[in-house]
């Protein structure tokens, strides 16, 4: 499964939880986009706070999983779990839930070999990926 199918679907039966997936990766897009650094800066909080083997299998299309509470241990000095808290109007454990489950195939579509791509790439495949919630 895709990352567009992933979101479109929500990557999860019931309204609730594909709302709330829908709401934290439009969120996280947003915030990411104002982020200093942007994609390559939440690769470099995630290595640099203990998940550089994560992100070495997510990159590559591994499906090791992450917890909310790893994805708060790599994304939590960035402050980007709050920015995407408030930007999605849910709670930071919401956002940490989500991410757990995003995260991993954000990586996989925006990284190569643990590297960032353009950022170019970035937003038109943002914007795709909001496009399906929209």
């Amino acid at each position: 499964m895709g990352i567009l199918d992933f979101i479109q679907s929500g990557g999860q039966s019931g309204a609730a939880a594909q709302g709330d997936q829908a709401k934290v990766a439009a969120g996280f897009i947003e915030a990411l986009s104002s982020h200093p650094g942007g994609i390559a800066g939440v690769l470099e909080s995630l290595k640099v706070n203990g998940l550089t083997d994560h992100v070495g299998a997510w990159a590559t299309g591994q499906a090791q999983t992450a917890t909310p509470e790893q994805v708060q241990q790599g994304l939590g000095p960035t402050g980007l779990i709050q920015t995407t808290a408030e930007k999605a109007g849910v709670s930071p454990s919401v956002v940490t839930s989500a991410l757990a489950i995003i995260l991993p195939m954000l990586i996989h579509h925006f990284a190569q070999n643990g590297q960032a791509t353009e950022s170019g790439n970035f937003g038109n495949l943002a914007q795709q990926v909001l496009g399906k919630f929209l």
